[in-house]
């Protein structure tokens, strides 16, 4: 499943949903998608994934995938890299008073 944020703000920004959901749970919300944030609940979940993301900046944030045997190399993306452009859409949302909204 992928997700797609989007606001009147920034470009539409799509991520592997369970990516997505805990980024979305960092927010301060459920998880659910479809899900949206009126423009006055914007800068809170901002900074409630901004503080996230503060904490834990190397915890890794990959999508689900099949445990690899044990000679294959894992790789992982940081919790900070896998943010940073809904941190960016959640800032220009903020800045121009849009409301966020992301589905399917």
């Amino acid at each position: 499943m992928l997700v797609k944020f989007e606001t009147k703000a920034y470009a539409t920004i799509t991520m592997f949903g369970d990516v997505a959901v805990a980024l979305i749970k960092l927010m301060g919300h459920s998880g659910a998608v479809p899900g949206a944030l009126l423009a006055e609940d914007v800068p809170a979940a901002l900074e409630h994934l901004k503080t996230a993301v503060a904490e834990h900046p190397e915890a890794a944030l990959d999508p689900a995938e099949p445990t690899p045997s044990k000679n294959e190399e894992t790789q992982h993306v940081s919790l900070a890299h896998r943010a940073l452009p809904l941190i960016e859409l959640l800032t220009a949302a903020a800045a121009q008073g849009e409301n966020v909204m992301w589905d399917h």
